[in-house]
């Protein structure tokens, strides 16, 4: 039984995420009231005691070794808090809404319209992502990473809009070669 009291009191000591003292919960006992450092434990190597002897981040990066899941880069907002709600991620919701028309526009028989929208719609999200400062949920991953996503498959995508049979706009010489020696009827 002490090893269980020994348990629940350190359980109860440990400063938790919810302390309004502790800087993302990352202090350890005796940080709150400005005690000696010799008590002050810092968890992380990246961060450093602030001038109250409190621990906090020096940096914006992640430690090298996490043990929760990092906050997703895309949770801020890309208008102010006091706009309404779809306002706030206006950026995501213009790529949707041009890529969901594109998809009913292909969806009436017009292909080559319909799928130029949708390639466009994520070029124009791989642009938001790399001029605005806050896009909102359009930003899923890294910007470098969301960049060449975004303007991958949305240059992968109008340029096969362009290259559909019949009546293509966009004719590649080597692309009719490489066919012909790939599929061949004999």
């Amino acid at each position: 039984m002490p090893a269980d009291r020994d348990a629940a009191s350190a359980a109860s000591a440990a400063p938790g995420p919810d302390d309004p003292d502790e800087p993302n919960g990352r202090g350890g006992p005796g940080a709150a009231d400005g005690a000696d450092s010799d008590e002050l434990t810092v968890r992380d190597p990246v961060s450093a005691p602030d001038a109250q002897g409190r621990p906090r981040r020096v940096t914006r990066r992640f430690p090298l070794f996490t043990k929760d899941t990092a906050r997703p880069e895309g949770g801020g907002r890309a208008a102010s808090g006091d706009a309404p709600a779809p306002a706030r991620q206006w950026p995501v919701l213009a790529v949707l809404g041009l890529a969901g028309l594109g998809l009913l526009i292909t969806a009436f028989d017009q292909f080559r319209l319909g799928t130029l929208l949708i390639g466009v719609a994520l070029l124009g999200g791989g642009a938001m992502r790399w001029l605005l400062p806050d896009v909102g949920m359009l930003a899923v991953r890294s910007r470098f990473t969301d960049i060449v996503t975004y303007g991958v498959l949305g240059t992968v995508i109008v340029l096969l809009a362009l290259m559909a049979q019949p009546h293509p706009l966009l004719q590649i010489p080597f692309l009719k070669d490489t066919l012909h020696f790939t599929v061949t009827s004999e």
